[in-house]
């Protein structure tokens, strides 16, 4: 909560509102000269950071099927040795550590990048043409989430951006869905037109680079209506934050009234 009122401070706007997280990064020591009684390694020293994303950059394995599974790799635990080695402010040294990542609060918009370019340390390039599945709809990240409280993180998605070819040379397009008639729509350079979802596979392919998702609310209505509520925050309505846990907002003071946007 303070990493996240320190950062409003210097960083409040539209931008922060509607695509910035937080995430979670635990160093853990594990200096292997310290056991401790149950024979794991390391002085028990813990730290833990919140840093702030616009959007999150997932790996893509030749094992990854889903999103679900490059989400697995981005918050799967690091072991850091040799040169990149963590200095305990415990033990006074650098030693052996363990990094791992946590997504803590979800934006509105949630951007997931799909790192299918690589770079070989002698500067060979290449390109991940895994074919990987991602949902269109009610994509539920609450397992994912680790902190409690904010509105419950269920996605839709509402644009693709595809790039099909190799790192040499090759050609961008688009999809994205209409919010008024709720069709799909492909964009190659100057030309548009409506497609059918299944007809093109969306939801599946090789070519899927950048994926937009927008959390999504269900109306207490006859209809269900699916709304996306853009709260904007301030220092002075931390309970309008989005990861902010309940119970802790009363020792947070509310000074004065900021607004709501919704987008249908």
């Amino acid at each position: 909560i303070i990493a996240w009122s320190s950062y409003l401070a210097r960083n409040k706007s539209i931008i922060v509102d509607l695509f910035q997280g937080q995430l979670r990064n635990t160093m853990t020591c594990r200096n292997n000269k310290v056991i401790q009684a149950d024979g794991t390694h390391g002085c028990g020293h813990k730290n833990v950071k919140f840093d702030p994303f616009m959007y999150l950059s997932l790996p893509i394995s030749y094992t990854a099927n889903t999103l679900d599974d490059c989400l697995s790799l981005f918050c799967e635990e690091e072991t850091l040795k040799g040169d990149n080695q963590w200095y305990c402010t415990k033990c006074k040294t650098h030693v052996d550590a363990t990094k791992k990542i946590d997504l803590w609060m979800l934006p509105p918009i949630l951007i997931i990048h799909l790192k299918r370019f690589k770079f070989g340390v002698t500067g060979h390039r290449s390109k991940i043409d895994r074919p990987i599945c991602y949902p269109l709809s009610d994509w539920n990240l609450s397992n994912r989430k680790k902190s409690e409280g904010g509105v419950f993180p269920l996605y839709d998605l509402y644009a693709i951006s595809h790039h099909r070819g190799t790192v040499s040379g090759g050609h961008y397009t688009a999809h994205a869905k209409n919010r008024f008639d709720r069709e799909w729509y492909d964009f190659n350079d100057s030309q548009c037109r409506k497609v059918d979802k299944e007809k093109e596979k969306l939801g599946f392919g090789s070519s899927a680079y950048c994926l937009f998702y927008n959390r999504v609310e269900r109306n207490h209505n006859a209809a269900q209506e699916r709304t996306t509520t853009i709260r904007r925050q301030s220092i002075s309505r931390p309970e309008l934050w989005p990861h902010l846990q309940r119970d802790a907002v009363k020792q947070w003071a509310s000074t004065r009234l900021d607004l709501d946007y919704t987008v249908d």
